[in-house]
């Protein structure tokens, strides 16, 4: 294991709850538009059309509220009313303005880990959403650096490390999502720690082969973060 030079956190679904708030707003919009079809399908509608707009919107709330726009129209066949716009509408509004409620031990791993270490948070999606919910969520004061990305990429990664004149090697990235943050900083050369979440969008899945042979750590919970990261520093004494 090499040295830990910086800790990089990913921030929503890692240190606040998210994923949860789109699946509400996805069952919120199954009941608008069930009068015209079948709930699950609307939904699977709903989901194709999230993940194929990334390449034109990226990710974030802007995104999945032009899909959503969007299904509406297609499950409708045009016939959505002004009043379903306007309720699309408020589910937007409400996510956006929505509470940031933190993980089970999110402040007290970040408090802990400070002290000891520089603390990056690395996230994706659009800047002025972003930059709300880090403020909402109180966790600010933690972190010496705070990047919002458009994705997460090793080149992404590589350009942030090359930024503060940081080595891959002395980077521990902590994050919910195997796409996006144990796999591309594997591939520069990084260290990761993976923090599953209760559930996870299906556009972050991975295919179990790409895991295999891959070093990295697994761990239930973010409060068990310290400890690791305690073991990790005795082995390189």
């Amino acid at each position: 294991m090499s040295r830990i030079d910086i800790i990089a956190f990913d921030a929503d679904d890692t240190l606040w709850h998210n994923e949860t708030l789109y699946s509400q707003a996805k069952t919120q919009f199954q009941q608008l538009l069930s009068p015209y079809g079948e709930p699950e399908r609307i939904r699977r509608r709903l989901d194709a059309l999230e993940e194929a707009n990334i390449r034109f919107y990226g990710y974030g709330l802007k995104s999945f509220a032009l899909s959503m726009v969007e299904a509406a129209i297609e499950v409708t066949e045009g016939r959505v009313a002004g009043s379903e716009m306007q309720q699309i509408i408020e589910i937007t509004k409400r996510m956006l303005s929505a509470e940031v409620e933190q993980l089970e031990n999110a402040e007290a791993a970040l408090a802990a880990l400070s002290g000891e270490y520089p603390l990056m948070l690395i996230t994706k999606g659009d800047s002025f959403e972003q930059h709300g919910k880090i403020e909402r969520s109180g966790l600010a004061k933690y972190f010496q650096y705070i990047e919002i990305v458009i994705d997460k990429t090793a080149h992404s990664y590589r350009t942030l490390l090359s930024k503060y004149n940081l080595e891959p090697e002395g980077m521990l990235m902590v994050g919910n999502s195997l796409r996006s943050d144990v796999l591309p900083v594997l591939e520069i050369g990084g260290q990761a720690v993976y923090i599953p979440y209760a559930s996870t969008w299906a556009h972050e899945h991975v295919d179990e082969a790409a895991l295999q042979g891959l070093n990295y750590h697994v761990l239930e919970s973010l409060g068990l973060l310290p400890a690791l990261i305690e073991q990790l520093s005795h082995s390189n004494d």
